[in-house]
């Protein structure tokens, strides 16, 4: 009988992969994040209502667009709204 060698395997395959993807700087500044986070509470209470009407919101679509929509208004770092 021959003997053979074991193969050694490399730990560090297995143990932590360097992502090639660079990470991109944030798209929403963190004020902005408490902004819709206010407004979501709000919405939660049943207290949030919308613009002209005053009619109480009812999704949390419509909450978090309304907290975006606050934040552009202050100048806070947001994506421009998307034009349907």
């Amino acid at each position: 009988m021959a003997t053979r060698k074991a193969a050694k395997k490399s730990p560090s395959k297995k143990a932590k992969k360097k992502s090639s993807k660079k990470s991109s700087p944030r798209k929403y500044s963190p004020s902005a994040g408490k902004d819709v986070e206010r407004e979501m509470k709000a919405f939660k209470q049943g207290k949030l209502k919308s613009g002209r009407s005053g009619k109480t919101v009812t999704t949390r679509k419509q909450a978090i667009a309304i907290g975006l929509s606050e934040a552009r208004k202050e100048g806070k770092k947001v994506p421009p709204a998307s034009k349907r």
